[in-house]
């Protein structure tokens, strides 16, 4: 088991640090710039951005965001929402980005992976999936923040993100985003046996317990959000629990 990262999530509408239940009803938490420096002070190893409604309306404001962030935040940060092409990524780099996590202009346009893969390399090319099981060991991909089936079969989708030039897989469970019940590790599973790539797991935690179940199942990262907006833990508190049941975490 390789080094675990801790990551802190941050969902943005508009200038606001937002969060929801299943993608929905989202809630206005705060300034994100005040949210990312704390969790840079605590120890995060990396944090992510994701404009949730960018895809909606075809535009994305993370640019100004992340250039702020950029200032005061000296971990890697991945980018997402409304990127459909290189130049969109290009600009987020230039503001302070190191990777880019897409997902419905991905699932419309596969070929953009390759595109962006070849023009800034794999490590920066995050496959980002937004699943919701169908049936016992079936999640099909959704797009447009969780709102729009694709039809796509999200194990294999991420085999071909993979294939493509990804470098990385963000794999948020629609079942249990926001609801502290724990991540959807038979996904995480199923998708880190697919994939020669590290994958971030996103959507579902509620304790301690639940890093280990997920980390036991495959995941090289875990993504956390709702519990650190609302003071429930602090990144260094899971990181010392992850430790002492034995998972080799970053140093910070």
């Amino acid at each position: 088991m390789n080094n675990v990262r801790l990551i802190a999530r941050l969902d943005i509408k508009g200038p606001n640090l937002i969060k929801g239940v299943h993608l929905e009803g989202l809630r206005v938490i705060g300034d994100p710039q005040v949210y990312a420096r704390r969790y840079y002070e605590q120890g995060a190893d990396e944090l992510i951005y994701i404009d949730i409604v960018a895809s909606l309306y075809g535009r994305s404001k993370l640019t100004e965001i992340v250039r702020r962030a950029a200032h005061d935040v000296f971990v890697p940060m991945t980018v997402g929402g409304g990127i459909r092409g290189v130049d969109d990524v290009r600009d987020l780099l230039r503001a302070g980005a190191d990777k880019v996590a897409i997902n419905t202009a991905a699932v419309r346009r596969p070929e953009l992976v390759s595109d962006v893969s070849r023009r800034f390399g794999s490590q920066c090319m995050v496959l980002s999936i937004e699943a919701k099981q169908q049936a016992p060991g079936r999640w099909e991909v959704y797009t447009d923040c969780g709102r729009e089936r694709s039809g796509v079969d999200a194990i294999e989708w991420a085999r071909r993100g993979v294939e493509l030039g990804a470098g990385e897989v963000l794999v948020t469970s629609i079942d249990r985003e926001g609801t502290r019940k724990g991540f959807d590790t038979e996904l995480t599973r199923a998708i880190a046996a697919a994939v020669p790539v590290p994958v971030i797991a996103s959507g579902g935690f509620g304790s301690d317990e639940h890093l280990r179940d997920v980390v036991r199942a495959g995941a090289d990262a875990v993504a956390i959000a709702d519990a650190l907006h609302h003071e429930r833990t602090t990144l260094a508190a899971v990181r010392s629990a992850a430790r002492g049941a034995g998972i080799a975490m970053r140093e910070v």
